[in-house]
């Protein structure tokens, strides 16, 4: 590796791992010499070993093919046409699909296939992904949508479309799912190993989603559907939905001799949820109370809210296919998403035991059981956040027939991304700053770890409820402010255009090595984010909202801005609160942009041009008896990062602002080795090694920085940690996390369908991420920020050295882990129970990771449960369907937003969530080609819960979203 930029000093840990990459692939290569390959051809419409190329009957792969894409399968089960062909619908054909995929496949790779075009058989790809084996879906907002892969969270793994890497509308590069209609996709492949082909290969694994390719169609296709959603949990807030919609429909056909393919789907869908959500204040544990039994914990704040939220996407997807001879192939793929998210929440925040003392105190087991707060302010909240975002991808792709062995593959792709969010908070209470009526409020802790809350004060009565800065909170920077509502506008865009070529052939005669591949890509990936936000502050008076200046402190609440309905927080005991519209609040209040260096830090953005060289060598033959495919192949990815943003603090009241920029350049190299042996017939075993990597969040490469300076610490010491000076910001040097892996897969088909893996993984990780790392630094140019008798006193203590926190690659870890899956059809035990099977897969990890800031620490990785279960139990037969899916995943480190939108992690507690549906399909007569389907969602109305200190009863967060019904109809003409 080199670099122009010598941040980091290499340890020796790491310079050992590149060692270990490079014997584990030689232990593997002499482990694989006496095998030989599968008998069974591979599927000839499967793509070739580079995810982005085109393979047809008349084109074939070349051999060891890591990336299959089944398009039929030799089910038994299965009905004929009269022209003899097989055809296969349902879920019984969607885990067929899935198996050939994996059979055929030289990597690990675990997939989902569309029961027939348009019909993934989940309601999101998140649902359908979060059933594969070693996948979870983090649940935000109520919807499946981090995925983690193996225990490793959503930034330690990659998503392409189509082969291609993707840009996204979330604030770093883990892709949203709730982006894509799941109608566009023919299958999602998840690979757990890497081949050097593979670019933008994640650690934990790479999601690809797969569009149907319309060549390979039987024949025209004309699909609709309409589907209901039904939200039992009920409509909390007045102006929210309960019930929403889904729409779709898909054109596929053939023209020109059928060698000119079009494809095209569009789909709109307007989705509903509501929840009941309770936030305990502070995200360090609970604080204690001394009472006559000892100390106790006690619960130091709350803010209940209900929240209503409303997601409206459109989009479409086409896909153009032109194949004039064997010896051309062109495939042109387009989609645009649209979406829109309002979120409506309403909520009381009360300060407890962090504002005042309590009274008539019960304990039981060392925690408060009940107790009663006479605080000085509770703040009501009618927050209004609406989200609109926009995603184009664009791909083109051409393969050329060099000879008949020989293929040359160019793809050109450009993909983009633009949010805008409007983030609005108001807020009322009796009186500025705690001036006003005080409430008596009464908790009691319940069984499920929440406390309930009974106030006194009636907080729907606008005779005693104003708008207004209840807490006093609002502060400048300098001075105070009367902050009745807060509006934050933080945009971002994303854009990432990339080229690729490729050259594939076969050798004539060298054995076992069948063939190369050789290829080159090159990628510019540029992410800009912009914050704006502003105080919202009373009208009539004042100037920049702040108090000195007499701004007024607060206004009544406009008659014609209260809802006819009030909201109520009855899970915890609050009958009702004052029910606004947050829209008509704003109007009435003066908004005064936010200059604090804190807020002003925020704009960056990050550059990254990536040159990406590869070449493998294709295994496919007998070795030792035995059939044999695989590859071995090396990546070598040269990367020019940079980061444009500012420096931002605040010198003697004013603040200063510097337009900073830097770049390095580094190289890494990641070999791999992948091997498939059948041992057996029909049985495999798969060996994979490889050096992986994936890019730290984008926020943490900015180069901004918020410098802050805090006088009253001067005088305390020299420890820096107590210096009146300190920074905080990224590292625009961060370099990829990486990763030393070691891959084995034993699996066994069934010649009646279904089969039996068994997969053991182990990752060495090394240039870990460590957010929390500090570093000392010498701050003396902002000494004149401060009287002369402060620096006096800072000099002689030796203070103007303070801690600089921005994250560092100093972490390291391991990741160790085995899964078990079956797939059985029970035709394959009697045909008496033909129709019925299960699909089950159970997984279990472990991970240790250490970071130099806590070196005596070791913590697990965000994202991970220990043990992950997943069961489908089905039955389809003579166009009936019915199938229930049982998802259990132990605790876990959840990452959510916190205060200001910052990513908090807490550990989540272990949740298992049971979905359903039925549904029939009409095989003959005047409705032949309709379906119908019902299906539930979180029958097990399973909550989402959070605690700290290690402590279930310390509940920090908790959500109830309640169950989803669907009922919807599909029509193939």
């Amino acid at each position: 590796m080199d670099a122009s930029h010598h941040i980091f000093v290499v340890s020796t840990r790491a310079r050992l791992a590149s060692r270990v990459s490079m014997a584990a692939l030689a232990g593997l290569m002499l482990a694989a010499a006496p095998a030989r390959a599968q008998e069974t051809p591979p599927d000839p419409n499967a793509p070739s070993a580079n995810p982005t190329g085109k393979v047809t009957v008349e084109q074939p792969a070349p051999p060891a093919d890591p990336t299959p894409d089944a398009q039929a399968n030799p089910d038994a089960t299965a009905t004929a046409t009269e022209e003899g062909e097989i055809v296969v619908t349902g879920i019984r054909a969607s885990l067929a699909r899935s198996a050939e995929i994996k059979r055929n496949s030289t990597l690990i790779v675990d997939s989902v296939s569309a029961e027939d075009i348009g019909k993934l058989p989940d309601v999101s790809i998140a649902d359908s992904l979060a059933r594969l084996p070693g996948v979870t879906a983090q649940r935000v907002e109520g919807r499946d949508q981090n995925l983690s892969i193996r225990g490793l969270g959503p930034d330690f793994s990659t998503t392409l479309f189509n082969g291609r890497e993707q840009v996204t509308v979330g604030d770093n590069r883990g892709v949203e799912y709730d982006q894509y209609p799941s109608e566009f996709f023919r299958n999602v492949n998840v690979y757990k190993s890497p081949d050097a082909s593979l670019i933008a290969a994640g650690i934990s694994g790479t999601v690809d989603l797969r569009s149907l390719r319309p060549l390979d169609q039987r024949d025209r296709s004309v699909v609709v559907s309409a589907r209901g959603q039904y939200n039992d949990i009920g409509k909390r807030n007045p102006d929210g939905k309960r019930i929403g919609y889904r729409v779709s429909g898909a054109f596929v056909d053939k023209f020109a001799d059928d060698t000119f393919g079009v494809a095209i789907g569009l789909a709109a869908t307007e989705a509903p949820t509501n929840y009941d959500k309770y936030e305990a204040w502070g995200d360090a544990g609970y604080p204690t109370v001394a009472t006559p039994q000892g100390d106790a914990f006690i619960l130091g704040g709350a803010k209940p809210y209900v929240q209503s939220n409303l997601l409206k996407r459109y989009g479409g997807v086409a896909t153009l296919e032109w194949q004039p001879s064997d010896k051309f192939h062109s495939t042109f793929d387009a989609l645009y998403t649209h979406f829109n998210e309002v979120q409506r929440l309403r909520g009381i925040e009360f300060p407890l035991a962090y504002n005042v003392a309590p009274t008539n105190v019960v304990v039981r087991d060392g925690f408060v059981q009940s107790a009663t707060f006479q605080p000085a302010y509770t703040v009501q909240r009618n927050d209004y956040q609406e989200r609109e975002a926009d995603l184009f991808s664009f791909g083109w792709n051409n393969d050329f027939a060099v000879t008949d062995t020989t293929h040359l593959n160019i793809d050109a792709a450009w993909s983009r991304a633009e949010r805008t969010d409007f983030l609005l908070e108001t807020y009322s209470g009796t009186g500025y700053n705690g001036t006003g009526a005080r409430d008596t409020i009464n908790i009691t802790r319940q069984d499920n770890g929440l406390y309930s809350i009974v106030p006194t004060i009636n907080y729907a009565d606008t005779n005693v409820i104003r708008i207004t800065d209840p807490g006093g909170w609002g502060y400048n920077g300098t001075t105070a402010v009367v902050q009745a509502g807060f509006l934050n506008r933080p945009k971002f865009t994303d854009d990432l255009k990339s080229l690729r070529a490729s050259l594939a052939g076969e050798f004539g005669d060298l054995g076992v090595v069948k063939g190369y591949e050789v290829g080159a890509n090159y990628s510019q990936r540029e992410k800009r984010a912009a914050f704006t936000s502003s105080f919202l502050c009373p009208k009539g008076g004042g100037t920049g909202c702040t108090v000195a200046s007499g701004t007024p402190t607060s206004v009544a609440v406009p008659a014609d801005a209260v809802l006819d309905d009030t909201v109520s927080l009855g899970f915890l005991g609050v009958p009702q609160m004052l029910t606004v519209d947050p829209l008509k609040i704003y109007d009435l209040l003066n908004p005064v942009f936010d200059n604090r260096p804190e807020s002003l830090a925020k704009d960056y953005s990050v550059k990254e041009k990536v040159w990406t060289g590869y070449a493998k060598l294709v295994i496919d033959g007998e070795a030792g008896g035995k059939a044999l495919k695989g590859s071995l192949g090396v990546q070598v990815v040269h990367t020019d990062q940079s980061s444009t943003g500012r420096i931002a603090g605040l010198t003697g009241g004013v603040v200063t602002l510097a337009d900073v920029g830097d770049g390095v350049k580094y190289t890494n190299v990641l070999p791999s080795a992948t091997m498939s042996v059948e041992l057996i017939p029909s049985g495999f075993v798969k060996l994979g090694a490889s050096r992986t990597m994936v890019r730290p969040r984008i926020d943490q490469e900015r180069i901004s920085q918020n410098v802050s300076i805090n006088p009253a610490n001067v005088g305390l010491g020299s420890n820096p940690a107590n210096s009146p000076f300190s920074s905080e910001g990224g590292n625009f040097a961060l370099r990829p996390y990486k990763s030393t892996n070691v891959d084995v897969s034993l699996e066994k088909y069934f010649p009646s369908g279904g089969y039996v893996a068994l997969t053991g993984y182990f990752k060495s990780i090394s240039d870990y991420v460590d957010a929390n790392n500090s570093v000392i630094y010498d701050f003396s140019p902002l000494l004149p920020s401060l009287t002369p008798a402060q620096q006096a006193i800072v000099q002689a203590q030796n203070a103007q050295f303070g801690l600089f926190r921005n994250p560092a690659n100093s972490g390291e870890g391991e990741l160790i882990g085995a899964e078990a899956t079956v797939s059985l059809p029970f035709r394959a035990i009697t045909t008496a129970l033909d129709g019925f099977g299960v699909f089950a897969s159970g997984s279990y990890t472990y991970s240790a990771i250490r970071l130099a800031s806590n070196p005596a620490r070791t913590i697990t990785l965000p994202g991970l449960s220990d043990w992950v279960m997943n069961g489908t139990a089905y039955f389809e037969k003579n166009g009936f369907q019915a199938r229930a899916t049982y998802r259990y995943r132990s605790d876990f480190l959840a990452e959510v937003r916190g205060l200001s939108a910052s990513p908090e992690l807490n550990t989540a507690q272990s949740e298992g969530i049971l979905d359903a549906q039925i549904g029939y399909e009409f095989q003959s007569g005047p409705l032949q080609g309709l379906a119908i389907l019902a299906q539930a969602k979180n029958l097990t109305d399973q909550e989402f819960v959070q605690y700290v200190g290690g402590d279930e009863r310390q509940v920090r967060r908790y959500q109830r979203y309640g169950t989803d019904y669907y009922l919807g109809l599909t029509y193939r003409f």
